[in-house]
């Protein structure tokens, strides 16, 4: 492919021509290197040489939906509790020596994984690995410790759940669509759950998923994968497998045969909004064609206001029914997940009304088919999306644990770009065909205190929270 930039320059904007030459640029395959040591543990190493600094990351394969019965947040109440302290080490002395150190620490709990992360400069990555390694082995804590910290998790789920009603909104939605399978309880715990966790549940949680052969180790930055092995053998390599770890088995999900409904009245809620997800498949090792084009779909539906099938019929179209309107995709997860569809009213349209305008816009799309033009700019964008994600080494980083947490391998995670890039229009009219089932789906309306038709919401005020998949230390 060959053109004149200065020509384009005079008649074309800079921003298409930027997309364009990302487009002509080849997508390099990454410096990746994976291994895994004698004990179970995984390693990932992504070779970036820019900077001298390193991310290092562990994941374990354990998650909220991996809870026992009863006691949902115990994973994200033990991710607190691994920062207080170990046989040798005093409570809070390993995020004190990370940032003495310059670098900074933090840790995150989904339903599916736990992740534990260090940013330092290269020469520190030893050190990082001496203090992962002792509280993976040797976790210790006092009453002193962990009461304390069931509280602060319990003010935790007041701040980021209980205050906003969108999150509240999302908990009931969730719990609608999965009425087996854990997914259908909150990450962070139902709050008379977390109430009656101990330190025994916590314990007994970490006994039973807290090994090297439960875990992914990644880091990413300026180093030899030969060094990390080095590093990886001389620290976590003298810590045992598991010999009772649990394999992963969770209830799963029976047919879904009837559409499902909510509706939830808040009177914090400024601007209604309708949300509504189907259940469909994520990635799956070896076979993410389908997937991918369900993220193209997502793209094509809701990705841009201006562009997207979705923004340009309800919020573009005269007289606009929507202030925005969106879809998004969740691709990573061990078991089933979600395509959602988001809608916020413009200001006197009833949710139904643009309820019916979204099943409207639809029916057309499936009958329509996808422009040739509007296929090939989601492509452009996400080819250059998947470009400038490669420049945040700590990004890739996620992606790589993320993914081989999840079932994944570090061959399907090197191999997603070009799954997505491959996906053709008939890919995503088949995707759209079978993933838009009303039988699959659950809608809900969010209202205040005036019902489903509210007043234009300040330009201060949310709109549509994304999905909350992540609850973080």
């Amino acid at each position: 492919m060959t053109f004149s930039t200065d020509a384009l320059r005079r008649t074309w904007p800079l921003a298409l021509i930027a997309a364009l030459v990302m487009l002509a640029l080849p997508l390099r395959a990454e410096p990746v290197t994976g291994f895994a040591l004698d004990n179970g543990l995984e390693v990932v190493v992504i070779e970036d040489h820019r900077a001298p600094a390193v991310t290092h990351m562990l994941w374990y394969r354990v998650g909220a939906a991996d809870e026992p019965p009863g006691k949902s947040g115990i994973a994200h109440f033990l991710e607190h509790l691994m920062f207080k302290g170990t046989d040798s080490r005093d409570a809070g002395e390993f995020s004190a020596i990370v940032e003495a150190l310059g670098g900074r620490d933090n840790a995150f709990t989904s339903w599916d994984y736990t992740g534990y992360f260090q940013r330092v400069a290269v020469e520190h990555l030893g050190r990082m690995m001496e203090l992962e390694a002792d509280r993976m082995a040797n976790l210790a804590f006092t009453e002193d410790d962990w009461r304390p910290e069931r509280a602060v998790v319990l003010e935790e789920r007041g701040q980021v759940v209980e205050a906003r009603p969108g999150r509240l909104f999302q908990e009931q939605l969730a719990a609608a669509m999965f009425q087996n399978h854990p997914y259908g309880i909150p990450i962070i715990g139902w709050r008379h759950e977390i109430e009656g966790l101990t330190d025994e549940d916590a314990m007994e949680f970490y006994a039973r998923h807290y090994s090297p052969d439960n875990a992914v180790l990644v880091v990413a930055g300026a180093i030899d994968p030969d060094e990390v092995r080095a590093l990886a053998e001389a620290h976590y390599g003298p810590i045992p497998a598991n010999p009772e770890r649990p394999d992963r088995v969770r209830p799963q999900e029976p047919p879904h045969l009837a559409e499902r409904r909510l509706s939830m009245t808040d009177p914090r809620v400024a601007q209604p909004y309708l949300l509504r997800q189907y259940l469909t498949e994520p990635r799956r090792s070896g076979a993410q064609e389908d997937a991918a084009a369900l993220l193209v779909l997502a793209e094509v539906l809701g990705g841009n206001r201006a562009t997207s099938v979705l923004g340009r019929k309800l919020t573009f179209e005269k007289p606009a029914l929507a202030i925005s309107a969106s879809a998004f995709y969740s691709p990573v997860a061990v078991d089933g997940t979600t395509f959602g569809l988001a809608v916020v009213p413009a200001e006197g349209v009833s949710l139904q009304e643009a309820e019916d305008a979204l099943d409207t816009a639809l029916a057309e799309f499936l009958e329509d088919g996808i422009a040739p033009e509007q296929f090939e700019r989601v492509q452009t964008q996400i080819r250059a999306a998947e470009i400038y994600g490669r420049d945040n080494v700590q990004s890739r980083a996620r992606s790589y644990g993320a993914a081989l947490s999840s079932g994944l391998t570090v061959a399907d995670e090197q191999g997603w770009t070009e799954a997505l890039t491959s996906v053709t229009p008939d890919d995503v009219m088949t995707a759209a065909q079978r993933v838009l089932d009303r039988n699959r789906s659950v809608t809900g309306w969010l209202m205040g205190p005036d019902g489903d038709t509210g007043v234009a919401a300040p330009s201060s005020a949310p709109g549509v929270e994304a999905p909350m998949s992540e609850v973080s230390q």
